[in-house]
């Protein structure tokens, strides 16, 4: 097994923990204000350290462009950002929902567009369902156009968390954060507006907490 410094160990377990806690790697500045960088450069060369030592992979262009590598350790999860795994590996069936008609359950047999089997070692918690991504709001954390977001239905989330949320019409994939009654659904694409929310009011509703994204690479 590829041997790591003290401090690479340390960054690649923040990006573990954030990985276990909301699903998506953290920001070269989040690293950096973390462990007391000057600048989310330092966090950049630390990376790239671990990239050439195989533990992480980075994608180009977005600021959560990292994922988990297998590297012999237990304690390691495989990340889960990932392509739609090998047939030999499918175990665990999930629908997957296209687009949602307003006012009707989100796993209503309409909005089902067909079944995936896939390996649920890939996902953090057990997820109920696929959503299929539409547009580039969470661009910046990988989440791109046409991937397939897995999620666990729940109606309560952690502040950080990417969440899928129901507003009036329509559904949407955002970062969640909650301060008294107040609800923001937040971007990760300076292109895109927060959203802002009374919790309390009708129109909003949870649906679910994202544990994992699968690509079907072409």
């Amino acid at each position: 097994m590829i041997k790591l410094t003290a401090r690479q160990e340390q960054i690649l377990n923040l990006i573990k923990e954030a990985i276990e806690n909301t699903g998506f790697p953290p920001t070269r500045a989040e690293i950096a204000a973390e462990l007391g960088f000057r600048s989310a450069n330092a966090a950049e060369e630390h990376l790239q350290a671990l990239a050439r030592k195989g533990a992480i992979e980075i994608s180009p262009g977005t600021s959560r462009g990292i994922r988990l590598r297998d590297m012999g350790n237990d304690n390691i999860r495989t990340a889960r950002q990932m392509a739609l795994p090998h047939p030999g590996l499918m175990q665990l069936s999930l629908p997957l929902v296209g687009r949602v008609a307003a006012g009707s359950p989100i796993l209503a047999q309409e909005h089902i567009e067909t079944t995936y089997s896939v390996d649920p070692s890939l996902f953090s918690a057990k997820p109920d369902y696929l959503l299929k991504v539409r547009g580039l709001s969470m661009r910046d954390v990988g989440i791109l156009d046409g991937d397939l977001l897995a999620v666990k239905k729940a109606d309560s989330a952690k502040n950080g968390q990417i969440v899928v949320a129901r507003l009036g019409d329509d559904v949407t994939v955002k970062r969640y954060r909650k301060t008294g009654s107040v609800i923001e659904l937040l971007p990760e694409n300076p292109d895109f507006e927060p959203i802002v929310v009374d919790g309390r009011e009708d129109n909003f509703a949870l649906e679910g907490l994202a544990v994992g994204l699968l690509r079907a690479w072409g």
